[in-house]
């Protein structure tokens, strides 16, 4: 999928509001360090600093598009970033440009942590010739979300349901609430209707079976260690060939070779979202005539 293209999902009016409710979480009152830059025209360049993915253009857009400054770009979205690079510059009153700079900086930084993450965990899978899915989870900060399933996909791997209306997620504690399994299944059959997917968290082989069974669409085998986790799977799909199988819990870059397998589907790593190290990048005014560079400072 082509990162540039990606930003097409995202609607402006969602765009709009996310950088609307950023900028007041962080200027709700008075600014009064306005009044120490005053509204002259200025410009100012932007700058990554450590290596990764560059994604999150739309999100740094949105936030200085309410400020009434422009962003212009020198690299596309999902460029691999190799410090120190000039990534974009940013021209509007100054007063304006220092209130959007933590807020943007802050954006881009993490999803472009996402999206380095996530394109390593995809080269180090692919790395194995295995060819299944690797995928986020719900696992994302609220009020986030939207950056954070972003960065998933500019990096490469799959955003997994974007929230409970995504898919029908048959969890341990839906079983016990339910009865039984069976129960829990025929229940989320129902509710997903024709248009939905049921997926069922399964802790060991018997479950998965049941699961199958029952109806699930998709089995996920969690906290399996790799060794249980690709015995199990074989037996699952020599059963039920057409239900996919999906390995969670535990997996991290260091151990996801160990989880990929012939019959294992999807690979969901909750550190993608988690556990992702935010990217630096810095933000540097400079006066007209001048040439911008990444560590300028004045005495």
């Amino acid at each position: 999928m082509d990162p540039e293209g990606l930003q097409l999902l995202l609607p402006p009016t969602t765009l709009a509001a996310l950088a609307n409710s950023w900028l007041q979480e962080d200027c709700p009152g008075l600014n009064f360090a306005s009044l120490v830059t005053g509204s002259v025209p200025s410009q100012a360049v932007l700058w990554a600093k450590s290596p990764g993915v560059l994604a999150g253009r739309p999100f740094f857009d949105a936030i200085f598009s309410q400020l009434n400054c422009q962003v212009s770009w020198f690299l596309p979205e999902g460029s691999k970033l190799v410090p120190v690079v000039k990534v974009a510059e940013v021209k509007g009153p100054a007063h304006h440009l220092l209130l959007g700079e933590r807020v943007a900086l802050n954006t881009l930084a993490r999803c472009s942590g996402i999206a380095s993450a996530a394109a390593t965990a995809v080269e180090v899978a692919r790395s194995t010739g295995w060819t299944g899915h690797v995928a986020g989870t719900r696992k994302t900060t609220p009020g986030f979300r939207l950056v954070e399933k972003y960065g998933l996909l500019v990096g490469g791997a799959a955003c997994h349901r974007y929230d409970l209306g995504g898919l029908v997620m048959v969890k341990d504690n839906h079983v016990v609430a339910a009865g039984s399994m069976e129960r829990a299944v025929l229940k989320a059959r129902q509710a997903a209707g024709f248009s939905l997917k049921v997926e069922v968290e399964c802790s060991s082989l018997k479950e998965a079976l049941r699961a199958a069974e029952a109806g699930a669409d998709l089995v996920m085998l969690d906290n399996f260690k790799p060794e249980e986790l690709h015995p199990t799977a074989a037996t699952l799909k020599a059963k039920f060939p057409s239900v996919s199988v999906e390995a969670s819990g535990g997996v991290t870059l260091d151990n996801l070779t160990q989880f990929c397998g012939a019959h294992v589907d999807v690979i969901s790593l909750g550190m993608l979202t988690q556990a992702a190290p935010a990217l630096d990048f810095s933000l540097k005014l400079f006066a007209e005539g001048e040439t911008p560079v990444p560590h300028a400072r004045r005495f």
